[in-house]
């Protein structure tokens, strides 16, 4: 029993995408950085800040996306969503890369029984829904976005590690790594020095589609109560916070926070895939 990949079907067809739709989708999440990075001096408000007199404005020159249930700029909470929406991201992407690159590489490496032992452990973990798992993860260690993000990187490894095993399988045959080899380097060093940093255009592409279902997996924790907690602005709580005004005709703090996260996970995908497709065109 081995570990089986394919690359997203979506790659295949990244050379029609407009050029004009990749560097939109570029400059979208330039803006999103920008907002997580400069949050602090950009928004116009204290996101945490409360004001009863203003509860459910709709926008105006002071509050141009109104407020909230509780009065806070919406505007502000969204600017400094970005930063925790963004970095919990990039910190789940970070982990599960660690994780399965290790175990995609060790697989393709060694084979036989390794590989087999590896791809069971893989197969275990994808018995379990990804949100199932992380519901797991969070009854054993409490919530919270540390868990949160523990639990969904544990959940998205075995996609790195299936990806990873195919390309390294390929990257090993080439002969390089016989050559390499003859001279006698040694397994770790010559994965670390030689195979893994050509392997890493392949895999870029690939993680930055990951980055935005890794976005919106978050989100979705959050918004059921499992990862950050009030005040906190990140974008799926500032949804679950928001949703009691839609049925009160007050729709706006909990679409605003939802076309976010969705504006930014389409734009990862569009620059992903095209992403992935021209680095792999050079590779």
């Amino acid at each position: 029993m081995t570990i089986e990949t394919h690359r997203p079907v979506a790659v295949a067809s990244a050379r029609r995408t407009a050029p004009w739709l990749f560097f939109i989708c570029l400059g979208i999440l330039g803006i999103a950085v920008a907002a997580a990075v400069s949050a602090d001096w950009i928004a116009p408000y204290d996101p945490s800040a409360t004001d009863f007199s203003v509860l459910y404005q709709q926008p105006s020159a002071a509050h141009w996306l109104g407020t909230d249930q509780l009065g806070r700029d919406i505007l502000s909470r969204v600017i400094h969503g970005a930063r925790p929406s963004l970095l919990g991201a990039i910190a789940l992407l970070a982990f599960a890369t660690a994780v399965g690159v290790l175990i995609g590489v060790v697989a393709a490496w060694q084979r036989g029984w390794v590989d087999s032992v590896l791809a069971r452990v893989t197969d275990v973990m994808f018995a379990f829904p990804g949100l199932l798992f992380v519901v797991l993860v969070i009854a054993v260690f409490d919530r919270g976005p540390a868990t949160a993000v523990i639990g969904m990187g544990l959940a998205f490894a075995p996609l790195v590690a299936k990806f990873t095993r195919a390309i390294a399988l390929e990257e090993l045959s080439r002969p390089y790594v016989d050559g390499y080899r003859l001279q006698g380097v040694g397994g770790i060093q010559l994965c670390t020095r030689y195979v893994l940093p050509n392997l890493m255009p392949t895999l870029v592409g690939y993680l930055v589609v990951l980055f935005g279902e890794g976005l919106l997996s978050l989100a979705a924790l959050n918004f059921l109560g499992f990862g950050a907690q009030p005040p906190s602005s990140e974008w799926g709580l500032m949804v679950q916070e928001g949703r009691a005004g839609v049925i009160q005709g007050f729709a706006g703090p909990a679409l605003i926070p939802g076309l976010a996260i969705a504006i930014v996970v389409v734009a990862t995908n569009v620059v992903g895939v095209r992403l992935s497709d021209k680095l792999a065109v050079r590779t």
